[in-house]
């Protein structure tokens, strides 16, 4: 089991120190640390929205940026970046970049989003989530790993151009993918390294990749991704119980969901607290 910190940029942790944190991390054994991301949010009270606009949150690839100069094995993981939010030549440029400066350490995560005014203020509607989001991963992949790179599809189309450094990772930097409608599973399985489950319970997970398990059984895998890696980060406590639950449904990556809207020491205590030398592996 590897374990990892989920939420890094959020709270009490979009500062400068969370560079220290990162730094701590890795010296404590954690193997990942994960973003989250939203671009704008609904400009409402704590009350009324789960996630107040006033919710500070640190631009991801900036944020990784910073902690890949603070650190050198753990690795760096987008938790999920709203796809259909970003102009995907633009984004495969900065994911490069950063699978660059962080040599080879970076894991993308990939999501299409959920906060309706969010995607209303960028652009981009919500009808459109998953149809973007496929383009974009086809025209992403395109730009890294073809000589010459072309794509033709609705939402991107180029033809004529190039773009340098290719990514450390070849072909590229993994893909994980974070969601639950059966057309992220099928995504997943056509163009992900991985699955990502935030705020699952042992028994949401175990539905998700029985309907993982059904959906493989009418979509081509490419061979070349291999074994599908499971990562979650729990609403449970990470108990020996729970770890040795997840460890049996097949689950590869933990992740410890930190009290982001907690002071700074109250974070830091947690991730002390729940250093993978005290979670131990599941026998």
């Amino acid at each position: 089991m590897k374990y990892g910190l989920a939420g890094i940029n959020v709270g009490g942790l979009a500062v400068p120190a969370v560079g220290r944190i990162a730094e701590l991390a890795e010296e404590l054994g954690y193997e990942s640390v994960w973003t989250a991301e939203h671009i704008v949010l609904p400009d409402l009270p704590a009350g009324q929205t789960e996630r107040p606009g006033t919710m500070p949150m640190l631009d991801s690839l900036v944020m990784l940026g910073y902690v890949a100069a603070r650190t050198h094995t753990l690795r760096l993981a987008t938790g999920v970046l709203l796809l259909p939010q970003h102009e995907p030549l633009l984004l495969a440029k900065q994911l490069a970049s950063l699978d660059v400066v962080c040599e080879g350490r970076l894991i993308v995560g990939l999501g299409v989003g959920g906060v309706e005014a969010e995607a209303k203020a960028l652009g981009v509607p919500m009808s459109e989530r998953g149809a973007r989001a496929g383009d974009y991963v086809r025209a992403m992949q395109a730009v890294w790993t073809m000589e010459h790179p072309s794509y033709a599809g609705k939402y991107a189309t180029f033809e004529g151009i190039n773009a340098f450094p290719r990514p450390v990772q070849q072909p590229h930097p993994p893909l994980v993918f974070g969601g639950r409608a059966p057309a992220v599973l099928r995504r997943t399985l056509r163009y992900g390294a991985g699955w990502y489950g935030w705020g699952m319970d042992v028994e949401g997970t175990r539905s998700v990749l029985a309907s993982l398990a059904a959906a493989a059984q009418t979509v081509q895998r490419p061979a070349g991704l291999g074994k599908l890696e499971i990562t979650i980060a729990p609403r449970e406590s990470l108990t020996p119980d729970v770890i040795a639950a997840y460890h049996e449904l097949g689950v590869e990556r933990l992740l410890l969901r930190l009290p982001s809207l907690s002071p700074l020491e109250d974070i830091e205590a947690a991730i002390r607290g729940h250093a993978p030398e005290k979670l131990g592996q599941p026998s």
